[in-house]
């Protein structure tokens, strides 16, 4: 994801830097500007993760269990069925459930080297929206 963001903006301030360069009198404020905004926009667009997530009838979704920093999850259930949510440190137990009904929003700090786990108790496919921040380092996966 990140890679795909880097290269469209690659792409966008190669074509500055191009002109900043080109130009008979080099502007090292204008250079150094460019330079600075190309690394910001990278660093930025890097550290945000938004997804649209489906998970199969009586199946589980698992954010982060790896080994990672701290990250923040906003979450909307877009399901017509309720969804549980749970964080599981990966040294074992599980703490902070919670049900969130259909269309209801919850924000939710989660702890270094634990896992967010979104569980669709139902018998029907559930969707949720993401937005993720902090260490996007994070793995992905099911289970049921």
């Amino acid at each position: 994801m990140c890679l795909d963001i880097w290269k469209r903006s690659c792409s966008t301030f190669l074509v500055l830097i191009c002109f900043a360069y080109s130009t008979k009198t080099k502007h090292n404020f204008m250079r150094q500007l460019l330079a600075l905004l190309f690394a910001l926009t990278t660093i930025v667009s890097c550290s945000t993760l938004h997804s649209n997530t489906f998970i199969k009838p009586n199946d589980s979704f698992i954010l982060g269990n790896n080994q990672h920093g701290t990250f923040k999850v906003k979450l909307q259930n877009v399901s017509k069925n309720e969804i549980e949510v749970y964080h599981a440190p990966m040294n074992g137990g599980t703490h902070s459930s919670q049900i969130v009904k259909p269309e209801n929003k919850v924000t939710l700090s989660i702890d270094e080297n634990t896992a967010l786990y979104i569980v669709n108790n139902s018998n029907d496919t559930a969707s949720v929206k993401l937005k993720v921040t902090g260490d996007v380092g994070l793995s992905m996966g099911y289970k049921n």
